[in-house]
């Protein structure tokens, strides 16, 4: 041990300045000493406190490890391995944690408390000494001055012998005073030096002792678990490397696609689409009316489940139901100047929603795939097999023509008979091998026409020039003046869907075959759009009506009228055969089909009606007797059928056409 600078006592006495010179380095030490003491100080407070924050931190990690296993992890299956492992770390956590505490309680007494009260005792013990030292100076200096003004002259022995005596009790107080401080200051130089490590070797000691009974602890069965824990977690490390380099490859695979991934309606010309659809999902923007005339569109995800149409907002669970698809009918519609828009109609007629896809494509499978689930093919045991041969079959369908001009252009099969029969020699239509009876029906390669009449502005535009149409909608149509006089007027609410030649107007079978190529065609073809009209039967004429404009489209004689029938399964279709005389001096027979808001019994109903009206018009007694036999209701109208108008789904047009007026 080097040697210790000290205060020599014997010089207290005589307070020279040289003995107060080296006292004020020595008390400078002091002062330095006691600085850095504190901070020693608060550093090993720091020790203790992050030791005592270590002891909460284990005991809340125990109690965390043991909560996973009460955690609902939506994707918790096959955890068990995991929470068995953590179990065991809880346990070994907890055992640390009790280590952890005894080396807190361990710093706090070996490594804190010995500064502590270094700092408390011997350095408030140097300055309480060090202001001891400075009063008792200060009194001798004053019993000194005190002293010095004695008067030589009038010399006073009695007040001599108290300044005496007052001058020798400060310098006895003075000298014991620089006695103890001088030998505090001394004694402090080897108690900083033992205040420096005894802390240190209490920190020593506490972690010597915690890392012991760690190892101790941890035997060679808790190195064999923590080798199949390390084991484990590499093993998941390969796992996940080799999921992150799969992933990677199928990032770039997908990333190196074109644009049309990512363009909608990319293929507008020619866009492959699957008509066999018995199920389809995907993003539609759905139409909702806010108000009046206001509407809003909202992207929602629609999906087919069974024979419904379900729709599940974004951040939804579960999907809801939005339509019944069974017996609907969809068709594309202008809505709102959007493109690619379509309509779902219920089975009873009433407009349901209105739907718009994001591309062509898109649209037609959604039309196709509603169709398909509309008629039921998901009951079946193998429906992507029956999805499959109904679209086979459409496909022998004839190839449509869908312009008025056009059919106009064609020659008719009654015509040119031979010419088709030469041309039936040398190329032999699909429709023509599959059923045997349609080519007594219709002749193979007849076309089908899809607009019965040009639109109601052109059919203006053509015939009455630029007259003004009127804003009401009445009528300036004087062409027909019988339909004032007729005994019947009935009017329906009707979709043209179609017509064709035929051959025979001799048995139904023949509207029936016109009504599966139509359908069969327009489903191909993707030909969904209808235009609505007013189907008016009167006692001699059968008159197409536009709705809004009031213009007749079209007008068939009644007795021009030779076949009606509606079919057999789909109540709403219903067709009728014209016969018609040609500039060549013949006579041609078309089949007109329709699809209809009511039942279209009611129509043929009518249409007989108004033919047996026909027949006894020249016998006034048979006209009396046969409107007499129609039932009237209460305000004096005749009803058609026998069973009431049905009027649920609420169109006052399926009222008018389930009365008639005499």
């Amino acid at each position: 041990m080097p040697a210790v600078d000290k205060l020599l006592l014997e010089e207290a006495l005589q307070d020279s300045p040289q003995t107060r010179s080296l006292l004020s380095v020595f008390e400078e030490d002091a002062g330095t000493l006691t600085d850095y003491t504190n901070q020693l100080l608060q550093a090993m407070q720091r020790v203790y406190g992050a030791q005592n924050e270590m002891c909460l931190a284990t005991q809340q990690l125990s109690k965390q490890l043991l909560a996973y296993e009460k955690q609902n992890f939506a994707l918790g299956k096959g955890d068990e391995e995991v929470i068995s492992t953590l179990h065991y770390f809880s346990k070994v956590v907890d055992e640390l944690n009790v280590l952890h505490t005894e080396l807190a309680k361990q710093l706090a007494d070996t490594m804190v408390l010995p500064i502590i009260q270094f700092r408390e005792k011997d350095l408030t013990e140097v300055s309480t000494l060090k202001d001891l030292f400075g009063l008792a100076s200060n009194e001798h200096d004053l019993s000194m001055a005190k002293y010095s003004r004695l008067s030589k002259k009038k010399e006073n022995e009695k007040v001599k012998t108290e300044v005496v005596k007052e001058v020798a009790a400060a310098r006895r107080k003075q000298h014991l005073s620089s006695l103890q401080y001088y030998c505090a200051l001394n004694a402090l130089q080897y108690r900083k030096r033992v205040a420096m490590m005894e802390p240190l070797l209490g920190f020593a000691h506490g972690q010597i002792n915690f890392f012991k009974k760690g190892a101790e602890m941890f035997s060679q069965s808790m190195d064999s678990f923590l080798t199949s824990v390390a084991d484990m977690v590499q093993s998941i490390q390969v796992e996940l490397e080799a999921e992150a380099e799969k992933m990677r490859v199928s990032q770039q695979e997908l990333l190196s696609l074109d644009d049309s991934v990512y363009t909608p309606d990319f293929d507008v010309a020619t866009p492959q689409i699957n008509r066999n659809l018995i199920q389809k999902a995907g993003y539609l923007n759905l139409r909702n009316k806010t108000g009046l005339v206001t509407t809003t569109w909202e992207r929602l995800y629609f999906f087919t489940q069974g024979g419904n149409l379900m729709c599940q907002p974004r951040g939804a669970v579960a999907g809801g139901l939005i339509q019944d698809l069974d017996n609907c009918s969809v068709m594309a519609v202008d809505c709102e100047d959007r493109r690619y828009c379509f309509q779902i109609t219920t089975p009873n007629g009433k407009a349901g929603i209105i739907l718009q896809a994001e591309s062509r494509k898109e649209n037609e499978e959604w039309i196709c795939a509603i169709n398909n689930i509309s008629r039921q093919i998901y009951l079946t045991d193998n429906p992507e097999a029956v999805a499959i041969k109904l679209n086979q079959t459409a496909l022998q369908a004839v190839t449509p023509i869908t312009s008025f001009a056009k059919k106009q252009e064609s020659p008719c099969p009654s015509q040119n008979l031979k010419n088709s029969e030469m041309e039936n020699d040398k190329i032999v239509p699909e429709a023509a091998v599959i059923i045997p009876k349609a080519e007594q029906l219709i002749a193979p390669g007849t076309p089908i026409q899809f607009d019965i009449v040009l639109p109601a502005t052109e059919f203006l535009d053509q015939n009455r020039g630029s007259r003004r149409i009127n804003p009401f909608g009445e009528t300036e149509d004087e062409t027909f003046p019988e339909a004032e006089d007729s005994l019947l007027q009935q009017m329906f609410v009707v979709r043209f869907l179609g017509s064709m030649a035929v051959k025979t107007d001799n048995t139904p079978e023949v509207i029936y075959e016109a009504m599966r190529q139509v359908l069969a065609a327009r489903a191909i073809h993707n030909i969904f759009r209808t235009t609505e009209s007013h189907l008016m039967v009167t006692s001699q004429t059968l008159r197409l009506i536009d709705p809004q404009t009031q213009v007749t489209r079209a007008n068939f004689e009644l007795t021009s009228v030779t076949q009606f029938a509606a079919h057999q399964e789909n109540k709403r279709l219903v067709g009728f055969v014209v016969r018609m005389p040609e500039s060549t001096g013949g006579e041609s027979l078309s089949t007109y089909v329709f699809e209809s808001n009511s039942e279209g019994e009611k129509i043929c109903y009518a249409i007989n009606l108004g033919k047996e009206i026909i027949e006894v018009q020249k016998d006034p007694e048979a006209l009396a007797q046969l409107m007499l036999s129609i039932p009237l209701t209460n305000d004096g109208k005749y009803v058609l059928l026998n069973d009431q108008p049905d009027d649920s789904d609420g169109s006052s047009s399926e009222n008018r056409g389930a009365e008639s007026e005499a």
